[in-house]
C-alpha cells in the first residue's frame, strides 16, 4: 500500500538510496558523495535554461512508510525498500509565558479609625529568556510560579497608602523587571471584587463592608524594560435595564426569521467595558473609573424623567462609547461587550392576553454585540504578551 506524505525540503539536497545518508550535499552535485547508489539522473539539455532550485512542500509516494526523529536532530522518512532520507528543521519553540492565575489577594489601610478594604484577583504571565527550560532539563535562572504569587503579596504590602487597582498592577509589573534579570516583559491583570463600605442608620461604617457593588472593576498592565507600561482598565458584568424605552425594528427578514418587530420591549444586558489611555499621564486612575461607570449609564437610561429611546443596541453602544471618549480627556478607545438578557413577554392559555407586563427571563440563547469607539478612528487592540 501506498500512501502520501508532504513534507517540506529542499529539491538540490534530495537523494534516495538503499542506505541512510545524512549528509547534505551541495547544490546541484552529481550525486551524494556517501551513497554509491544514486538513482541515475535523467539528462539535462544544455540548450534549455535551468529552473532555480526552491525549497517547497510536494507529495512524496512512500512505501510502508515511517517518519522518525534521529540522533542528529533531523526527521528520517525511511521505507522498508528503500530510504530517502532528507534534513528537515524540527519544530521551533517560537513563543512561551509562564505564570501565577488566581491569586487572591486582600489588603487593608488603616486611616486611624477608619479602615479602606480591597480583595484583588490577580493573574501574571511572564516573558522572559528562559527558552532552555523547555529544550533541556535545566531550570537555571527560572523564576518560579511559586515566587510569582509571593510578589503579588509583597507588592501589596509595599503599597502604604491607598492605592489604584492600575498603580498596583503597575508597581507588580516592575518589581518582576527589577528583581529578576531574565525576564523582558510582563503582563499583570487584576479583578476587584466589589467590596463597598456599608452604613448603618444612614451613616457610613468606619470598617464594615458588603458586597452589593454593580459589577467586577478590572486593571491590566503590561510593563517591558525600557518601555512605559501600557494600562487598560475596565468592567465586567455591569447589569442594566430599562424596561421600557426600547424597540427593534426594520430589520433583514427571510422565511427563517421568527423574531417580530415592537417598538415596546425590555433592554437588558450585562456589559464587559474595556478601555485604554493616552501617551498623557493619569492622574487619578479611580476618577477616570467614576467619569467612565457614570458616563455610560447617563447614555443607556437617559434623563431620571422619561429616559432616552433606543431603537437597538447596536446604536445604544455607540451613543456610550462616543459619550466616553469625548467627556473622559484620558481614554482613548473604549471597547463595549454587551450580550442579552432577554425577557420575553408571556401569555398563558385560558387567560386574557397579558398587557406586556409578564415576563419569561432567559439568558441562553442571547445575542452579542460589540463596539468599539476610538478618538483617533484607528483600532488598538489590547496590548499582550
Amino acid at each position: 500500500s501506498f500512501f502520501s506524505l508532504r513534507v517540506p525540503f529542499d529539491l538540490s539536497r534530495l537523494k534516495t538510496s538503499e542506505s541512510t545518508c545524512l549528509l547534505p550535499w551541495p547544490r546541484g552535485s552529481a550525486q551524494c558523495p556517501s551513497s554509491p547508489c544514486a538513482l541515475p539522473r535523467i539528462p539535462h539539455d544544455p540548450s534549455t535554461p535551468r529552473e532555480p532550485v526552491r525549497a517547497h512542500s510536494q507529495p512524496v509516494r512512500l512505501k510502508r512508510a515511517s517518519v522518525v526523529p534521529d540522533s542528529s536532530r533531523h526527521w528520517r522518512v525511511s521505507a522498508k525498500k528503500r530510504t530517502s532520507t532528507r534534513t528537515v528543521a524540527m519544530p521551533n519553540l517560537v513563543h512561551h509565558v509562564h505564570g501565577k492565575k488566581r491569586v487572591r489577594v486582600a489588603r487593608t489601610w488603616r486611616e486611624g479609625d477608619v479602615h479602606h478594604f480591597v480583595e484583588w484577583m490577580v493573574q501574571v504571565s511572564i516573558e522572559s529568556d528562559m527558552e532552555h527550560a523547555y529544550k533541556t532539563a535545566s531550570n537555571k535562572g527560572m523564576t518560579t510560579t511559586d515566587t510569582t504569587k509571593n510578589q503579588c503579596y509583597v507588592v501589596a504590602k509595599k503599597m502604604a497608602h491607598r492605592c489604584s487597582p492600575e498603580e498596583y498592577v503597575m508597581a507588580l509589573g516592575q518589581q518582576f523587571l527589577d528583581c529578576y534579570p531574565l525576564i523582558s516583559a510582563v503582563e499583570v491583570s487584576l479583578e476587584e471584587k466589589p467590596w463597598t463600605r456599608t452604613s448603618v442608620k444612614g451613616q457610613p461604617h468606619d470598617h464594615g463592608y458588603s458586597m452589593q457593588g454593580p459589577c467586577t472593576r478590572t486593571a491590566q498592565a503590561v510593563v517591558r524594560r525600557g518601555a512605559a507600561a501600557q494600562v487598560t482598565s475596565g468592567m465586567l458584568e455591569f447589569k442594566v435595564l430599562k424596561t421600557t424605552q426600547s424597540g427593534y425594528e426594520g430589520f433583514f427578514t427571510d422565511k427563517h426569521t421568527s423574531l417580530k418587530e415592537t417598538k415596546e420591549r425590555i433592554l437588558a444586558t450585562s456589559l464587559n467595558v474595556q478601555w485604554t489611555y493616552g501617551v498623557g499621564p493619569v492622574a487619578c486612575y479611580n476618577k477616570c473609573y467614576e467619569q467612565v461607570t457614570e458616563t455610560l449609564k447617563e447614555l443607556f437610561f437617559g434623563p431620571p424623567k422619561g429616559g432616552v429611546y433606543s431603537p437597538s443596541v447596536q446604536y445604544t453602544l455607540y451613543q456610550m462609547g462616543t459619550a466616553v471618549v469625548e467627556r473622559v480627556a484620558e481614554v482613548q478607545q473604549v471597547t463595549m461587550n454587551a450580550p442579552n438578557i432577554h425577557f420575553i413577554p408571556m401569555n398563558v392559555p385560558g387567560m386574557p392576553p397579558f398587557n406586556d407586563d409578564i415576563y419569561v427571563a432567559t439568558s441562553e440563547p442571547h445575542g452579542d454585540i460589540t463596539a468599539t469607539v476610538s478618538k483617533d478612528r484607528i483600532f488598538q487592540a489590547v496590548s499582550k504578551l
